[in-house]
């Protein structure tokens, strides 16, 4: 069903960019309110975001992805290889994903963050991931 496609892409883009040594949240709120479906960071905290399209109407229902752009170097597109993929704007990079594994088919363009921007995202990034973990580690003794 649709409703799965999104989290089955969730985690082949996680598996992708782990494997590129890079670091993911899925779900990550931004400070504007938006979240973002996947948030990498890499070793020198260059920061990509991942939008996932489960479908076409998905896609063009919800346009509200370069509001992403203020929040990261790179925005991708994430879709499942049965996507209409002649939609989407050819700006954005373009990866195609399932459960096991992504293909990034389209490098996205850098466009760098200012060092206070990103220096907030990635402390963020980092707190955010804390919190998840102490979750797992102590589900009855977490307090956000």
């Amino acid at each position: 069903s649709v409703a799965d496609i999104a989290p089955q892409i969730a985690r082949g883009i996680g598996r992708h960019f782990r494997a590129l040594g890079q670091a993911t949240l899925a779900e990550f709120s931004l400070p504007d309110g938006r979240r973002a479906d996947v948030f990498a960071v890499d070793d020198k905290g260059g920061i990509s975001i991942i939008e996932i399209k489960s479908c076409l109407v998905d896609f063009r229902t919800d346009q509200k992805w370069q509001d992403y752009l203020d929040w990261c170097d790179r925005f991708y597109f994430a879709v499942s290889v049965d996507f209409p993929r002649e939609v989407l704007p050819p700006e954005p990079g373009l990866i195609v994903a399932d459960a096991y594994g992504a293909e990034m088919l389209r490098p996205a363009p850098a466009s760098p963050l200012a060092g206070a921007r990103r220096r907030a995202l990635v402390l963020r990034f980092a707190a955010k991931a804390a919190h998840r973990l102490a979750r797992l580690e102590d589900p009855e003794g977490f307090e956000p």
